[in-house]
């Protein structure tokens, strides 16, 4: 799928995944993680996100102020 947003996602996606076939195509990273029952790494700070734990969770315990 072409994405005309891909550079200027690029240039903003912290999803660390080697290989990621959805890397800066938010709409199908997101599309993806949803039906997982997940969060895209964009949600995660870069340390939170090297864990590759995406799940709603763990983004609720990390954030939790």
């Amino acid at each position: 799928m072409d994405c005309a947003n891909h550079t200027r996602n690029a240039s903003r996606c912290n999803c660390s995944y080697p290989g990621c076939s959805r890397h800066a195509v938010c709409c199908d990273c997101i599309a993806y993680h949803r039906g997982m029952g997940e969060l895209p790494a964009c949600y995660f700070t870069p340390e939170q996100e090297r864990t590759y734990d995406r799940s709603i969770g763990f983004f609720v315990r990390v954030n939790r102020r």
